[in-house]
């Protein structure tokens, strides 16, 4: 139970929120022919591209420091 809530106070952080966000205008702006299906994803890659890009770097970094501190 308590992973859960961990995980659900993970998805509350300001870098989630706004990558959700982002994730569900875009695809408003999309299905309602605002923007391109390339536009869409185009934007979608890169918003999502950092976001778990930023949290894999941020994972190694804790796994370098925690072998260093050992």
């Amino acid at each position: 139970m308590s992973n859960i809530v961990k995980r659900i106070g993970n998805l509350l952080t300001v870098k989630s929120i706004v990558t959700i966000m982002l994730a569900v205008v875009f695809s408003i702006l999309a299905l309602n022919g605002v923007i391109s299906s390339e536009q869409y994803m185009t934007i979608f890659s890169v918003v999502i591209g950092f976001y778990f890009g930023t949290q894999y770097d941020k994972k190694n970094l804790d796994e370098i420091e925690n072998k260093l501190g050992n």
